[in-house]
């Protein structure tokens, strides 16, 4: 027990922020501040597919192939084809010359339409009623805040941590057949172009092709895993770690890493996760689930 707690002092000196490890479904480790509300930024995205998922299991929607169209948006031609499941995935072509599928793109007004479409037109109710009633069973005991404009999450650690644990439980369950990667490894990445938001509903953050290329192959329900892809297919995106590990990435070090055939959940905010980098073994967020392995191997 004392090595244990030797190497995850390793990993709180270096991620830093504030943090929470849980293994078998309670807390054995965190620092920081445990009980303050973060912005979670892109971190935030699986939990709005979470909600999406309890929304189909009500019957407010028909599945993730369910069309966006017929929730009432006046969507484009071209974009009429669009499902839910295109816009958990970064493969909508919303405000990109693509038609929905063809093409990868980290797309902040694609997510701008799923939260409006997911809040108000198929749960139809306020985003922290919403979030809060339907994830009681993950032991939130904070309350789950959202900013009115853009419905960005803000949570406490312990609370973000309770639901990497939720979705650990959930990925062999009622979740199983969402945690996956839902982008084909070979699909291409979006052609330059200006964000075409015609709808005029705004970002959730970024832009319309930000942040990063890496997606295909890797990347679902607002979920990265460890596979390979396109633009690394020899290698996984986290070497080093256990096939079915998945992660939350958000923007100022807001990441969440699960690692179900392990039993470990880490949330950390405001760390030091350093640069996306599916496929190199030495970027920092594939040393510290590394760390974080071998503190209970």
């Amino acid at each position: 027990m004392a090595a244990r707690r030797t190497v995850l002092a390793d990993l709180e000196r270096a991620l830093g922020g504030h943090g929470q490890v849980l293994h078998n479904g309670r807390t054995v480790y965190s620092w920081g501040l445990q009980d303050h509300h973060f912005d979670w930024f892109s971190s935030a995205k699986p939990v709005l597919s979470t909600l999406l998922f309890l929304a189909i299991e009500e019957r407010k929607a028909t599945s993730l192939d369910q069309r966006v169209a017929d929730f009432g948006w006046p969507l484009s031609e071209k974009d009429r084809p669009m499902t839910l499941r295109h816009l958990a995935s970064m493969t909508s072509g919303y405000g990109r010359p693509e038609p929905p599928g063809a093409a990868w793109a980290y797309n902040d007004y694609a997510i701008m339409l799923y939260q409006k479409t997911l809040f108000d037109r198929i749960l139809r109710e306020d985003p922290s009623l919403a979030a809060n009633t339907r994830l009681k069973a993950a032991g939130i005991a904070d309350g789950l805040r959202f900013r009115a404009a853009n419905r960005r999450l803000f949570a406490t650690v312990r609370d973000f941590g309770r639901i990497g644990w939720y979705w650990i439980e959930q990925s062999q369950t009622g979740f199983k057949e969402y945690c996956r990667p839902q982008t084909p490894r070979d699909l291409p990445h979006t052609a330059k172009a200006e964000t075409n938001d015609y709808l005029g509903i705004g970002t959730y953050g970024g832009g319309s092709d930000h942040f990063t290329e890496y997606g295909a192959g890797i990347y679902g329900c607002n979920w990265w895993f460890n596979a390979t892809g396109r633009l690394h297919p020899d290698a996984v995106t986290w070497p080093g770690a256990p096939a079915d590990t998945f992660m939350s990435i958000g923007a100022a070090g807001n990441c969440a890493v699960m690692i179900p055939s392990a039993r470990l959940a880490l949330a950390c905010a405001r760390g030091q996760w350093g640069r996306h980098e599916p496929g190199n073994p030495s970027a920092p967020a594939a040393r510290h689930i590394r760390l974080l392995l071998e503190a209970f191997a």
